[in-house]
């Protein structure tokens, strides 16, 4: 082992030991726990994944139970937390593993990428959180830390990570990974941070080539990210107190989910006028007392939705092209909905 390597591992594991939150997934070496943490921990933040994942452990101990339950249960429990695609994955994985390895996650790369949404990062956390081996995993705070320790200029994308991994491998150690790479994100996260980073509390410091350079603040660059705007007109319909959804169709970003019908404005509608429109291109009928109930936005990839919301009655049987349900407001816990239909 080099001396490089030696102090490099050495000052990480010392600051991680000091410094490290007390979050539920560390304390267990469960490879199936380990792997729903860093599934829900993609796109979504630590502080939102905690309650999530409690409740996923209570309900879904291992991954038997998974591989038990319906889609539509999984897409329930998964509510909130977006990227559906995400749980779907899990689940076929999930029935994957019961069927091929007896229930238990395999522990060679060729057989983790064969399983629905294991890509590189996720089979990296597994093999080296779960297993202690060594394999490289880059998501964007260890990206971001060696984009700044090795002065690399440029946009922390991942063409960056071929450069990455190289150097990653050479201060690699040669045990004891599942610590080495959760120090690494930990640093990103809580010390190399986005914005503002932490430079006098970072034990890479001495030989950070941004810091050294005063370029910590500009390395990576950033790309401001710009949201389309979106405006939707909502529905809820009422009958004899029950409320009409409708399911997606099973292909696309929210496939199976269950909402509220509606549709986007087009150019020089009021909400009312789409609502209307939408109504009758989506389910054949017309709306009656519609009355404006209330406003919410909400975000999705690169979306900013703003969601105009009316209670309304139908006029005519609807026809919807999919599934439909006239449910009480206490069945809305047994269908899984976007967030932006969940929020009404």
């Amino acid at each position: 082992m080099s001396a490089q390597t030696l102090s490099f591992a050495r000052r990480l594991n010392s600051w991680y030991r000091r410094h490290a939150r007390d979050l539920p997934w560390r304390q267990t070496q469960d490879p199936y726990k380990i792997w729903i943490s860093e599934v829900m921990l993609q796109q979504t933040t630590v502080t939102a994944v905690i309650p999530y994942y409690e409740k996923w452990i209570r309900r879904f101990p291992d991954i038997r139970s998974v591989a038990a339950t319906g889609e539509q249960e999984i897409l329930k429990m998964w509510e909130g937390l977006g990227y559906y695609q995400r749980a779907r994955n899990l689940h076929r994985a999930s029935r994957m593993i019961m069927a091929e390895y007896d229930g238990h996650l395999p522990q060679r790369v060729g057989d983790l990428r064969r399983l629905p949404g294991f890509g590189p990062y996720t089979t990296g956390a597994v093999l080296s959180i779960a297993f202690d081996q060594r394999h490289p995993i880059i998501d964007a705070n260890v990206r971001r830390v060696f984009m700044r320790w090795l002065g690399k200029e440029g946009p922390a994308t991942i063409i960056q990570d071929g450069g990455i991994t190289e150097v990653l491998m050479d201060v690699m150690p040669q045990r004891n990974l599942r610590t080495f790479n959760q120090a690494l994100m930990e640093l990103g996260a809580l010390v190399c941070k986005n914005k503002e980073p932490l430079c006098h509390m970072c034990p890479l410091r001495n030989d950070c080539r941004a810091y050294a350079s005063g370029m910590q603040e500009i390395i990576p660059s950033r790309e401001k990210k710009e949201f389309v705007e979106l405006d939707v007109a909502i529905a809820v319909a009422s009958r004899r107190g029950r409320y009409f959804i409708q399911q997606r169709s099973a292909q696309g970003l929210l496939a199976g989910l269950w909402e509220f019908p509606g549709g986007k404005l087009e150019c020089g509608e009021t909400p009312t006028q789409a609502l209307v429109r939408e109504l009758r291109e989506e389910l054949d009928v017309e709306a009656d007392d519609i009355v404006p109930f209330m406003r919410t936005r909400h975000f999705y990839t690169r979306f900013r939705v703003h969601l105009h919301v009316f209670t309304c009655r139908f006029r005519g049987k609807p026809r919807p092209a999919g599934d439909h349900r006239w449910i009480s407001k206490a069945g809305f816990k047994d269908y899984p909905m976007p967030s932006g239909s969940a929020k009404i």
